[in-house]
């Protein structure tokens, strides 16, 4: 069964060693993947991490993509990008799953899908309590509602006001292969 093209959304954030070199190292590995295709990127914002042990600020942003891929195997992607990375899964170990890391990627949408697996929730569980990922989502989504209904505006507007997401601009670009000459 061949699968047709869908809007995926991705929240990508890193708090260890160059944080905008992994930025754009992941929006750059995604698009290598034969199956999808960086559609856009939000702009970083620096914030403060939520929850977990004592670590330094993340950088935060959000990308659309174009794949063929089911979610789950969007996740697969996600993952060997995350490891190619020097992510290190830190809760197998019994140490806090919220630690510092190079890179995280995590599917917050996928088109208005609704998927609930042992290994993936989408939208994003913890989506409409995160400013860090709703605003970069909502550039690379405007208009997007949940698939309740509920608008990505709302969404943000319901858990205002918005504090500790600071714009740092827009240093990651779109993988070379999709600017236009």
């Amino acid at each position: 069964m061949r699968l047709r093209e869908e809007f995926a959304f991705i929240g990508v954030g890193s708090n260890l060693g160059d944080r905008l070199g992994y930025l754009q190292d992941a929006v750059d590995l995604l698009e290598l993947d034969a199956r999808t295709r960086v559609d856009a990127v939000s702009g970083v914002y620096e914030t403060e991490p939520v929850g977990g042990p004592e670590q330094g600020p993340y950088l935060n942003m959000a990308v659309r993509v174009a794949t063929r891929r089911s979610p789950r195997r969007l996740l697969g992607v996600c993952a060997r990008i995350e490891a190619r990375l020097g992510r290190v899964r830190r809760n197998q170990g019994g140490e806090d799953r919220w630690g510092p890391r190079t890179v995280d990627l995590d599917i917050l949408l996928y088109g208005r899908r609704r998927v609930r697996r042992p290994d993936l929730v989408v939208p994003h569980p913890r989506l409409c309590e995160r400013a860090f990922a709703l605003v970069p989502l909502i550039e690379v989504a405007p208009g997007m509602a949940l698939p309740d209904g509920t608008s990505l505006a709302t969404a943000l507007a319901r858990i205002a006001p918005v504090e500790g997401v600071r714009a740092v601009g827009t240093q990651v670009r779109l993988p070379a292969s999709r600017v236009a000459p």
